[in-house]
């Protein structure tokens, strides 16, 4: 190589080329040829990486180097020839220019730094996007743990090119940055908590992808589709998507729907409020009037005849209802909602079934409704509780009770008009 750069330069001189322009052209001609040969290298090796790859992964089951071509691992790798050739001819091109062979040996060397992180970002892609393959790693944040890696990477990556170029070695330029420790951590501050926070969510395994979740504060009502770094992507049932930073999932309160959709049944817990002037007590002849309601007449009959016993056992005077025992409408009526929600088909009679009375408001008494749905999807979900509540609602009259409501314009017709 020596002697190629020599001759060529003394033909120049012989040309009547002067000094200078000789050792300019010298160096152009150098430079072309080098450039000529990296391109044919690079394109060559390339190429041979590429089929090489190729039908490996035609002959392997794994599917993982399949992900590798998809990602260009393969042809990030090829360009590592071209540039240690590079590196190695670059002083015998440029010897006749220090300072510029000083500028371009560090450029390289910079280059091969950003080489680098090509090739370790493509990996990591790689194993991400396998990692999605597998089904006990599908619902994980592999995302976050990917992105840390490829931070920390990019970090070390800057810190040396900014080494190479201020000619400090690698470790004492590191001991100069962990002075200004504090500015990094106050610019990566987001970056860090959410890190945190994707180890705590995945260690706790508070969320994962797939899970429904509802989050008041930042509006989500949807399923995870992405956990990352420093967002969580919900899509919401509105097609919208919300994005969350990770660390709110730990430093907030939020809801995941996972226990209920992995359970046997979807709960149904809504109440009728009963007006409390219409509850009453039951005369015998309206008792007689619901026994031909078929859900309670059994139960009518037997509790009539217990209450008739002890009325007379115990000698009270009946011509009062209030004495003695007795049944009301509203203690009637819990009992058909009860046995209505048992004979219910949509409903999962292994799991707690209740009409419990809650506590008197303002507005009447809650008649509370505890039971589950079998089937757990949102639509058909809000059909049986609508199905259920529809019978309920249109069915109160019939014990002569009454469901709260505000009064209506037509409510104050009819109250001005009875006025009058």
């Amino acid at each position: 190589m020596k002697d190629t750069r020599r001759l060529l330069f003394d033909y120049l001189l012989e040309t009547g080329i002067n000094q200078v322009t000789a050792k300019y052209l010298n160096m152009f001609a150098l430079l072309l040829v080098l450039l000529i040969i990296l391109y044919l290298t690079d394109f060559l090796i390339r190429k041979l990486v590429r089929v090489t790859f190729i039908n490996l992964a035609r002959k392997t089951r794994t599917h993982f180097d399949d992900l590798l071509i998809t990602n260009k691992v393969p042809r990030n790798i090829a360009h590592i020839i071209p540039l240690l050739i590079a590196l190695e001819f670059i002083p015998h091109v440029l010897f006749q220019f220090e300072w510029l062979e000083n500028i371009v040996e560090k450029g390289l060397k910079v280059f091969a730094i950003i080489l680098t992180l090509w090739i370790v970002r493509s990996l990591l892609n790689t194993l991400e996007d396998y990692f999605k393959t597998l089904p006990r790693l599908k619902d994980k944040p592999v995302d976050s743990y990917i992105q840390v890696f490829m931070i920390f990477a990019w970090i070390f990556g800057v810190f040396g090119a900014f080494a190479i170029v201020s000619n400090i070695k690698f470790l004492e330029f590191l001991a100069g940055i962990g002075t200004a420790s504090a500015i990094i951590l106050l610019i990566f501050k987001d970056t860090i908590l959410g890190f945190v926070a994707s180890i705590q969510v995945s260690i706790n395994d508070m969320v994962r992808i797939g899970d429904w979740i509802t989050f008041e504060k930042f509006g989500a009502d949807g399923d995870v589709i992405e956990i990352n770094l420093a967002t969580v992507k919900v899509q919401n049932f509105d097609k919208t998507i919300t994005t969350i930073p990770t660390y709110a999932l730990i430093s907030d309160s939020f809801k995941n729907w996972r226990g209920m959709v992995n359970s046997d049944g979807r709960r149904i817990k809504r109440a009728l409020i009963i007006e409390l002037n219409s509850i009453s007590y039951l005369s015998k002849n309206e008792i007689d009037k619901l026994k031909s309601v078929q859900l309670i007449s059994e139960y009518l009959n037997t509790r009539q005849k217990d209450i008739e016993t002890y009325n007379e056992n115990h000698n009270i005077d009946k011509s009062l209802l209030l004495n003695g025992r007795n049944l009301t409408n509203i203690g009637v009526f819990r009992k058909y909602v009860e046995s209505y929600i048992e004979k219910h088909s949509a409903v999962n009679k292994d799991m707690i079934i209740m009409t419990r009375q809650l506590e008197p408001t303002t507005q009447g008494l809650p008649l509370e409704i505890y039971c589950f749905s079998k089937d757990k999807r949102w639509q058909n979900y809000e059909y049986i509780m609508a199905d259920i509540f529809d019978h309920l609602i249109a069915a109160v009259p019939y014990f002569n009770l009454r469901l709260y409501e505000l009064p209506t314009s037509t409510g104050f017709g009819t109250i001005q008009k009875k006025s009058q």
